[in-house]
Protein backbone atom coordinates (compact mmCIF):
# COMPACT_ATOMS: atom_id res chain seq x y z
CA UNK A 1 0.00 0.00 0.00
CA UNK A 2 1.13 3.46 -1.04
CA UNK A 3 0.24 5.43 2.04
CA UNK A 4 0.89 8.79 0.57
CA UNK A 5 -1.45 7.73 -2.91
CA UNK A 6 -3.98 6.36 -0.27
CA UNK A 7 -4.11 9.59 1.99
CA UNK A 8 -4.10 12.02 -1.12
CA UNK A 9 -7.23 9.94 -2.41
CA UNK A 10 -9.37 9.80 1.01
CA UNK A 11 -8.24 13.96 1.36
CA UNK A 12 -9.82 14.24 -2.66
CA UNK A 13 -13.46 12.21 -1.45
CA UNK A 14 -13.61 14.85 1.23
CA UNK A 15 -13.24 17.56 -1.42
CA UNK A 16 -15.55 16.11 -3.66
CA UNK A 17 -18.33 15.35 -1.15
CA UNK A 18 -18.37 18.97 -0.09
CA UNK A 19 -19.44 20.06 -3.56
CA UNK A 20 -22.33 18.45 -3.23
CA UNK A 21 -23.51 20.33 -0.56
CA UNK A 22 -21.60 23.56 -1.94
CA UNK A 23 -23.90 22.55 -5.26
CA UNK A 24 -26.78 23.09 -3.19
CA UNK A 25 -26.12 26.34 -1.95
CA UNK A 26 -24.98 27.47 -5.47
CA UNK A 27 -28.54 26.63 -6.51
CA UNK A 28 -30.68 27.56 -3.34
CA UNK A 29 -29.40 30.91 -3.22
CA UNK A 30 -30.77 31.16 -7.59
CA UNK A 31 -34.10 30.29 -6.73
CA UNK A 32 -37.54 32.32 -5.06
CA UNK A 33 -37.10 31.80 -1.27
CA UNK A 34 -40.32 29.80 -1.44
CA UNK A 35 -37.94 27.27 -2.50
CA UNK A 36 -35.02 27.55 -1.33
CA UNK A 37 -35.24 24.50 1.55
CA UNK A 38 -36.50 22.36 -1.15
CA UNK A 39 -33.19 23.40 -3.63
CA UNK A 40 -31.14 22.71 -0.75
CA UNK A 41 -32.66 19.19 -0.06
CA UNK A 42 -32.81 18.01 -4.14
CA UNK A 43 -28.64 17.62 -3.63
CA UNK A 44 -28.58 16.47 -0.11
CA UNK A 45 -30.86 13.64 -1.01
CA UNK A 46 -28.68 12.42 -3.48
CA UNK A 47 -26.04 11.94 -0.96
CA UNK A 48 -28.19 8.97 0.66
CA UNK A 49 -29.80 7.49 -1.94
CA UNK A 50 -26.78 6.85 -4.08
CA UNK A 51 -24.87 6.49 -1.19
CA UNK A 52 -26.89 2.95 -0.27
CA UNK A 53 -27.03 2.31 -3.99
CA UNK A 54 -23.46 2.34 -4.47
CA UNK A 55 -22.80 -0.45 -2.25
CA UNK A 56 -25.69 -2.01 -2.90
CA UNK A 57 -24.86 -2.64 -6.68
CA UNK A 58 -23.57 0.56 -8.43
CA UNK A 59 -19.81 -0.10 -7.61
CA UNK A 60 -20.27 -3.35 -9.32
CA UNK A 61 -22.07 -2.60 -12.12
CA UNK A 62 -19.53 0.41 -12.65
CA UNK A 63 -16.38 -1.13 -11.81
CA UNK A 64 -16.84 -4.88 -12.36
CA UNK A 65 -15.66 -6.92 -15.28
CA UNK A 66 -17.65 -6.06 -18.40
CA UNK A 67 -20.15 -8.33 -19.44
CA UNK A 68 -22.05 -6.58 -21.71
CA UNK A 69 -19.55 -5.79 -25.03
CA UNK A 70 -18.62 -2.91 -23.02
CA UNK A 71 -21.61 -1.67 -21.88
CA UNK A 72 -21.64 -2.88 -17.98
CA UNK A 73 -20.68 -4.28 -15.75
CA UNK A 74 -20.62 -7.81 -13.27
CA UNK A 75 -22.34 -8.33 -10.72
CA UNK A 76 -19.35 -10.11 -8.48
CA UNK A 77 -18.89 -6.99 -6.14
CA UNK A 78 -22.69 -6.82 -4.38
CA UNK A 79 -22.46 -5.75 -1.61
CA UNK A 80 -18.68 -4.66 -1.97
CA UNK A 81 -18.30 -8.73 -1.62
CA UNK A 82 -14.64 -9.28 -1.39
CA UNK A 83 -12.69 -6.18 -1.14
CA UNK A 84 -11.58 -6.21 2.41
CA UNK A 85 -9.46 -3.34 4.01
CA UNK A 86 -6.06 -4.93 2.43
CA UNK A 87 -7.66 -5.24 -1.03
CA UNK A 88 -5.12 -3.06 -3.54
CA UNK A 89 -5.29 -1.96 -6.77
CA UNK A 90 -3.07 -2.98 -9.41
CA UNK A 91 0.61 -2.17 -9.39
CA UNK A 92 3.02 -3.47 -7.43
CA UNK A 93 2.29 -0.19 -4.70
CA UNK A 94 -1.39 0.86 -4.86
CA UNK A 95 -4.05 1.95 -2.58
CA UNK A 96 -7.34 0.21 -1.10
CA UNK A 97 -9.85 -0.26 -3.60
CA UNK A 98 -12.69 0.79 -0.83
CA UNK A 99 -10.46 4.11 -1.23
CA UNK A 100 -11.34 3.74 -4.74
CA UNK A 101 -14.79 2.86 -4.31
CA UNK A 102 -15.31 6.22 -1.84
CA UNK A 103 -13.77 8.69 -4.15
CA UNK A 104 -16.01 7.64 -6.87
CA UNK A 105 -19.10 7.12 -4.73
CA UNK A 106 -18.84 11.17 -4.30
CA UNK A 107 -18.88 11.45 -8.08
CA UNK A 108 -22.18 9.23 -8.47
CA UNK A 109 -23.54 11.38 -6.16
CA UNK A 110 -23.25 14.48 -6.96
CA UNK A 111 -23.87 13.81 -10.44
CA UNK A 112 -27.63 13.21 -10.06
CA UNK A 113 -27.68 16.41 -8.08
CA UNK A 114 -26.12 18.89 -10.77
CA UNK A 115 -29.87 17.80 -12.57
CA UNK A 116 -32.10 18.91 -10.08
CA UNK A 117 -31.40 22.92 -11.04
CA UNK A 118 -32.89 22.75 -14.07
CA UNK A 119 -36.58 21.49 -12.33
CA UNK A 120 -36.32 23.98 -9.19
CA UNK A 121 -39.70 25.59 -7.97
CA UNK A 122 -41.56 22.58 -9.32
CA UNK A 123 -41.66 18.91 -9.02
CA UNK A 124 -42.77 16.70 -6.30
CA UNK A 125 -39.49 15.30 -4.01
CA UNK A 126 -40.90 11.70 -3.55
CA UNK A 127 -40.78 12.16 -7.65
CA UNK A 128 -37.34 13.65 -7.30
CA UNK A 129 -35.73 11.11 -5.17
CA UNK A 130 -37.73 7.86 -7.55
CA UNK A 131 -36.07 9.59 -10.63
CA UNK A 132 -32.08 9.87 -8.60
CA UNK A 133 -32.55 5.94 -7.73
CA UNK A 134 -33.71 5.07 -11.70
CA UNK A 135 -31.16 7.89 -13.32
CA UNK A 136 -28.39 6.87 -11.18
CA UNK A 137 -28.89 2.78 -11.85
CA UNK A 138 -29.78 3.09 -15.29
CA UNK A 139 -28.01 5.86 -17.30
CA UNK A 140 -24.96 7.21 -14.59
CA UNK A 141 -23.53 3.86 -13.84
CA UNK A 142 -23.55 2.29 -17.46
CA UNK A 143 -21.80 5.39 -18.92
CA UNK A 144 -19.18 5.50 -15.73
CA UNK A 145 -18.92 1.74 -16.80
CA UNK A 146 -18.16 2.89 -20.41
CA UNK A 147 -15.36 6.19 -20.04
CA UNK A 148 -13.73 4.75 -16.92
CA UNK A 149 -13.22 0.88 -16.60
CA UNK A 150 -10.72 -0.36 -18.67
CA UNK A 151 -12.95 -2.82 -21.21
CA UNK A 152 -15.39 -0.16 -21.34
CA UNK A 153 -16.34 0.43 -25.12
CA UNK A 154 -15.26 4.27 -24.62
CA UNK A 155 -12.31 3.77 -22.61
CA UNK A 156 -11.50 0.64 -25.12
CA UNK A 157 -11.32 3.43 -28.25
CA UNK A 158 -9.27 6.02 -26.14
CA UNK A 159 -12.17 8.91 -25.90
CA UNK A 160 -9.80 11.25 -23.40
CA UNK A 161 -12.10 12.24 -20.04
CA UNK A 162 -10.10 12.49 -17.16
CA UNK A 163 -12.31 13.53 -14.27
CA UNK A 164 -16.09 13.49 -16.03
CA UNK A 165 -17.01 15.53 -19.18
CA UNK A 166 -18.46 13.16 -20.44
CA UNK A 167 -19.93 10.84 -17.40
CA UNK A 168 -20.67 13.65 -15.64
CA UNK A 169 -21.48 17.11 -16.98
CA UNK A 170 -22.80 15.71 -20.83
CA UNK A 171 -24.66 13.21 -19.01
CA UNK A 172 -26.26 15.34 -15.84
CA UNK A 173 -26.79 18.49 -18.74
CA UNK A 174 -28.77 16.43 -21.70
CA UNK A 175 -30.27 14.08 -18.29
CA UNK A 176 -31.48 17.82 -17.40
CA UNK A 177 -33.04 18.97 -20.42
CA UNK A 178 -34.92 15.67 -21.33
CA UNK A 179 -36.22 15.71 -17.20
CA UNK A 180 -37.34 19.68 -18.59
CA UNK A 181 -39.08 18.63 -21.52
CA UNK A 182 -41.07 15.92 -19.60
CA UNK A 183 -41.75 18.11 -16.58
CA UNK A 184 -42.45 21.29 -18.15
CA UNK A 185 -41.99 25.06 -17.27
CA UNK A 186 -42.82 27.10 -14.05
CA UNK A 187 -45.72 28.64 -13.80
CA UNK A 188 -45.38 32.30 -14.50
CA UNK A 189 -42.47 31.57 -16.61
CA UNK A 190 -41.62 34.74 -18.24
CA UNK A 191 -44.40 36.51 -17.11
CA UNK A 192 -43.46 36.71 -13.10
CA UNK A 193 -40.02 37.78 -11.70
CA UNK A 194 -37.91 34.68 -10.72
CA UNK A 195 -34.88 36.38 -9.30
CA UNK A 196 -32.33 34.56 -7.13
CA UNK A 197 -33.42 35.24 -3.21
CA UNK A 198 -30.10 34.90 -2.10
CA UNK A 199 -26.54 36.27 -4.36
CA UNK A 200 -24.36 35.94 -1.52
CA UNK A 201 -25.49 32.28 -0.98
CA UNK A 202 -24.81 31.65 -4.55
CA UNK A 203 -21.22 32.79 -4.33
CA UNK A 204 -20.57 30.60 -1.22
CA UNK A 205 -21.62 27.74 -3.01
CA UNK A 206 -19.45 28.81 -5.58
CA UNK A 207 -16.53 29.22 -3.63
CA UNK A 208 -17.44 25.77 -2.28
CA UNK A 209 -17.91 24.04 -5.87
CA UNK A 210 -14.30 25.67 -6.37
CA UNK A 211 -13.01 24.17 -3.32
CA UNK A 212 -13.90 20.90 -3.47
CA UNK A 213 -13.40 20.72 -7.48
CA UNK A 214 -9.52 20.47 -6.69
CA UNK A 215 -10.12 16.81 -5.45
CA UNK A 216 -12.70 15.93 -8.18
CA UNK A 217 -9.84 16.66 -11.07
CA UNK A 218 -7.02 16.31 -9.20
CA UNK A 219 -8.26 13.42 -7.17
CA UNK A 220 -8.63 11.73 -10.30
CA UNK A 221 -4.56 11.22 -10.70
CA UNK A 222 -5.47 8.73 -7.40
CA UNK A 223 -1.66 9.54 -6.76
CA UNK A 224 0.08 12.47 -5.21
CA UNK A 225 2.11 12.80 -8.72
CA UNK A 226 2.59 15.31 -11.35
CA UNK A 227 -0.16 14.83 -12.92
CA UNK A 228 -2.32 15.87 -10.00
CA UNK A 229 -0.07 19.10 -9.50
CA UNK A 230 -0.69 20.03 -13.52
CA UNK A 231 -4.37 18.71 -12.66
CA UNK A 232 -4.98 21.48 -9.99
CA UNK A 233 -3.22 24.30 -12.14
CA UNK A 234 -5.15 24.26 -14.97
CA UNK A 235 -8.14 23.98 -12.54
CA UNK A 236 -7.55 26.93 -11.01
CA UNK A 237 -6.17 29.07 -14.73
CA UNK A 238 -9.16 27.58 -16.65
CA UNK A 239 -12.25 28.37 -14.54
CA UNK A 240 -10.69 32.10 -13.46
CA UNK A 241 -10.10 32.51 -17.55
CA UNK A 242 -14.10 31.51 -18.03
CA UNK A 243 -15.02 33.92 -15.19
CA UNK A 244 -13.63 36.63 -17.10
CA UNK A 245 -14.62 35.59 -20.71
CA UNK A 246 -18.29 35.04 -18.92
CA UNK A 247 -18.11 38.47 -18.05
CA UNK A 248 -16.70 40.21 -21.01
CA UNK A 249 -20.15 38.40 -23.10
CA UNK A 250 -22.27 39.67 -20.61
CA UNK A 251 -20.68 43.47 -20.78
CA UNK A 252 -20.91 42.97 -24.28
CA UNK A 253 -24.16 42.00 -24.61
CA UNK A 254 -25.90 43.07 -21.56
CA UNK A 255 -24.00 45.86 -20.22
CA UNK A 256 -22.99 44.75 -16.63
CA UNK A 257 -20.74 42.91 -14.88
CA UNK A 258 -23.03 40.69 -12.26
CA UNK A 259 -22.30 38.40 -9.67
CA UNK A 260 -24.50 35.42 -11.07
CA UNK A 261 -22.35 35.85 -14.32
CA UNK A 262 -19.15 35.54 -12.38
CA UNK A 263 -20.35 32.58 -10.24
CA UNK A 264 -21.63 31.09 -13.58
CA UNK A 265 -18.45 31.73 -15.75
CA UNK A 266 -16.56 29.77 -12.66
CA UNK A 267 -18.65 26.92 -12.58
CA UNK A 268 -18.38 26.74 -16.95
CA UNK A 269 -14.38 26.81 -16.29
CA UNK A 270 -14.94 23.90 -13.87
CA UNK A 271 -16.91 22.08 -16.27
CA UNK A 272 -14.86 22.34 -19.19
CA UNK A 273 -11.56 21.39 -17.53
CA UNK A 274 -12.68 18.51 -16.25
CA UNK A 275 -12.33 16.04 -18.64
CA UNK A 276 -9.20 17.87 -20.34
CA UNK A 277 -6.73 19.12 -17.66
CA UNK A 278 -4.46 16.35 -17.66
CA UNK A 279 -3.90 16.32 -21.47
CA UNK A 280 -3.17 19.90 -21.99
CA UNK A 281 -0.61 22.78 -20.69
CA UNK A 282 -1.45 25.79 -19.18
CA UNK A 283 -2.10 27.48 -22.24
CA UNK A 284 -4.37 25.04 -23.41
CA UNK A 285 -6.39 25.10 -20.02
CA UNK A 286 -6.48 28.80 -20.52
CA UNK A 287 -7.89 28.81 -24.12
CA UNK A 288 -10.25 26.11 -22.74
CA UNK A 289 -11.46 28.51 -20.09
CA UNK A 290 -12.34 31.41 -22.19
CA UNK A 291 -14.28 29.49 -24.73
CA UNK A 292 -15.97 28.27 -21.98
CA UNK A 293 -16.74 31.09 -20.15
CA UNK A 294 -18.07 32.62 -23.87
CA UNK A 295 -19.90 29.69 -24.89
CA UNK A 296 -21.71 28.83 -22.29
CA UNK A 297 -22.81 32.35 -21.43
CA UNK A 298 -24.04 32.08 -25.25
CA UNK A 299 -25.78 28.84 -24.60
CA UNK A 300 -27.72 30.33 -21.52
CA UNK A 301 -29.31 33.11 -23.78
CA UNK A 302 -30.01 30.91 -26.91
CA UNK A 303 -32.06 28.71 -24.19
CA UNK A 304 -33.92 31.48 -22.96
CA UNK A 305 -34.56 32.58 -26.81
CA UNK A 306 -36.15 28.64 -27.52
CA UNK A 307 -38.38 29.37 -24.38
CA UNK A 308 -36.68 26.52 -22.18
CA UNK A 309 -37.10 26.33 -18.67
CA UNK A 310 -34.31 25.40 -17.16
CA UNK A 311 -34.66 26.93 -14.07
CA UNK A 312 -30.78 27.41 -12.95
CA UNK A 313 -29.04 26.95 -16.33
CA UNK A 314 -27.49 23.42 -16.15
CA UNK A 315 -28.01 22.79 -19.95
CA UNK A 316 -26.47 26.10 -20.66
CA UNK A 317 -23.59 25.28 -18.31
CA UNK A 318 -22.73 21.30 -17.72
CA UNK A 319 -24.34 20.28 -21.33
CA UNK A 320 -22.08 22.96 -23.12
CA UNK A 321 -19.55 23.44 -20.97
CA UNK A 322 -18.68 19.78 -21.08
CA UNK A 323 -18.73 19.39 -24.77
CA UNK A 324 -16.64 22.55 -25.03
CA UNK A 325 -13.52 20.25 -22.47
CA UNK A 326 -14.37 17.24 -24.59
CA UNK A 327 -14.02 18.27 -27.70
CA UNK A 328 -11.02 20.82 -27.45
CA UNK A 329 -8.95 18.30 -25.69
CA UNK A 330 -9.26 16.17 -28.50
CA UNK A 331 -7.13 19.08 -30.50
CA UNK A 332 -5.13 20.58 -27.63
CA UNK A 333 -3.64 17.14 -26.19
CA UNK A 334 -0.26 17.23 -25.62
CA UNK A 335 2.30 14.71 -26.55
CA UNK A 336 1.34 14.70 -30.23
CA UNK A 337 -2.33 13.03 -28.74
CA UNK A 338 -4.20 16.13 -30.20
CA UNK A 339 -5.44 16.12 -33.77
CA UNK A 340 -8.40 15.84 -36.25
CA UNK A 341 -8.60 11.84 -35.25
CA UNK A 342 -8.75 12.25 -31.67
CA UNK A 343 -11.25 15.06 -32.48
CA UNK A 344 -13.48 12.43 -34.55
CA UNK A 345 -13.08 9.82 -31.32
CA UNK A 346 -13.93 12.75 -28.64
CA UNK A 347 -17.28 13.69 -30.72
CA UNK A 348 -17.76 9.79 -30.73
CA UNK A 349 -17.84 9.75 -27.16
CA UNK A 350 -19.29 12.90 -26.26
CA UNK A 351 -22.78 12.62 -28.62
CA UNK A 352 -23.07 9.08 -27.63
CA UNK A 353 -23.42 9.22 -23.84
CA UNK A 354 -25.41 12.83 -25.57
CA UNK A 355 -28.20 10.43 -27.07
CA UNK A 356 -27.88 7.58 -24.70
CA UNK A 357 -28.67 9.94 -21.63
CA UNK A 358 -31.10 12.00 -23.43
CA UNK A 359 -32.86 8.82 -24.73
CA UNK A 360 -32.91 7.03 -21.27
CA UNK A 361 -33.26 10.05 -19.29
CA UNK A 362 -36.94 11.26 -20.72
CA UNK A 363 -38.05 7.73 -20.63
CA UNK A 364 -37.10 7.64 -17.09
CA UNK A 365 -38.76 10.45 -16.79
CA UNK A 366 -41.94 9.64 -17.96
CA UNK A 367 -41.98 6.94 -16.55
CA UNK A 368 -42.58 8.75 -13.33
CA UNK A 369 -44.74 11.04 -14.27
CA UNK A 370 -47.36 8.72 -15.25
CA UNK A 371 -47.11 6.52 -12.60
CA UNK A 372 -46.46 8.62 -9.34
CA UNK A 373 -46.51 12.42 -11.06
CA UNK A 374 -43.44 14.37 -11.34
CA UNK A 375 -45.15 17.65 -11.42
CA UNK A 376 -46.21 19.36 -7.89
CA UNK A 377 -49.46 20.45 -7.55
CA UNK A 378 -50.30 23.82 -8.70
CA UNK A 379 -51.27 24.90 -5.48
CA UNK A 380 -48.18 23.69 -4.26
CA UNK A 381 -46.21 25.14 -6.52
CA UNK A 382 -47.75 29.04 -6.08
CA UNK A 383 -47.51 28.60 -2.80
CA UNK A 384 -44.04 26.88 -1.97
CA UNK A 385 -42.51 23.58 -2.18
CA UNK A 386 -40.99 23.98 0.89
CA UNK A 387 -44.09 24.16 3.23
CA UNK A 388 -45.51 21.62 0.79
CA UNK A 389 -42.80 18.83 1.22
CA UNK A 390 -40.73 19.41 3.98
CA UNK A 391 -43.19 21.74 6.30
CA UNK A 392 -40.59 24.13 6.69
CA UNK A 393 -39.60 27.04 5.21
CA UNK A 394 -36.06 28.28 4.66
CA UNK A 395 -36.24 31.61 6.99
CA UNK A 396 -38.59 32.06 9.90
CA UNK A 397 -39.74 35.66 8.80
CA UNK A 398 -42.47 35.59 11.92
CA UNK A 399 -46.11 36.57 11.04
CA UNK A 400 -45.22 37.73 7.77
CA UNK A 401 -44.88 34.73 6.05
CA UNK A 402 -48.67 33.92 7.05
CA UNK A 403 -50.05 36.49 4.81
CA UNK A 404 -51.01 35.93 1.52
CA UNK A 405 -48.45 35.88 -1.22
CA UNK A 406 -46.08 36.91 1.39
CA UNK A 407 -46.90 40.18 1.76
CA UNK A 408 -46.25 42.33 4.65
CA UNK A 409 -48.14 44.97 6.53
CA UNK A 410 -46.89 48.35 6.46
CA UNK A 411 -45.60 49.63 9.58
CA UNK A 412 -47.86 52.10 11.60
CA UNK A 413 -46.95 55.46 11.52
CA UNK A 414 -47.64 58.59 13.77
CA UNK A 415 -49.34 60.88 11.85
CA UNK A 416 -47.49 64.07 11.10
CA UNK A 417 -49.10 67.70 12.08
CA UNK A 418 -49.81 69.86 9.29
CA UNK A 419 -47.20 72.36 10.65
CA UNK A 420 -44.85 69.67 10.70
CA UNK A 421 -45.22 68.86 6.99
CA UNK A 422 -42.54 69.90 4.83
CA UNK A 423 -41.00 72.12 7.58
CA UNK A 424 -37.48 71.07 9.82
CA UNK A 425 -38.64 70.32 13.56
CA UNK A 426 -37.28 72.54 15.96
CA UNK A 427 -35.31 71.52 19.10
CA UNK A 428 -38.48 72.56 21.74
CA UNK A 429 -40.55 69.90 19.42
CA UNK A 430 -38.70 67.45 19.95
CA UNK A 431 -38.12 67.63 23.27
CA UNK A 432 -41.24 68.07 24.05
CA UNK A 433 -42.36 64.44 22.11
CA UNK A 434 -39.42 62.86 24.27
Amino acid sequence: MNGADTAFVLISAALVMVMTPGLAFFYGGMVRVKSALNMLMMSFISLGIVSVLWVLYGYSLTFGDDVGGGLIGNLDYVGLKGIGPDTLTGGEQGIPVLAFAVFQLMFAALTPALMSGALADRVKFSAWALFITLWVSLVYFPVAHWVWQSDGWLFRMQVIDFAGGTAVHINAGIGALAAVLVVGKRIGFKREPMRPHSLPLVMLGTALLWFGWFGFNAGSALAANGTAAAMALHTQVATGAAMLGWLAYERIRHGAFTTVGAASGAVAGLVAITPAGAHVNALGALLIGAVAGAVCSWAVGLKDRLGLDDSLDVVGVHLAGGLVGTLLVGLLAKDGVGGLQQLGKQATGAFSVLGFSFAASWLLAKLVDVTIGFRAAEEHEVGGVDQAFHAETAYDLGPISALPNHEATPLPTRPIPAEEAGAPRTLEAVNADA
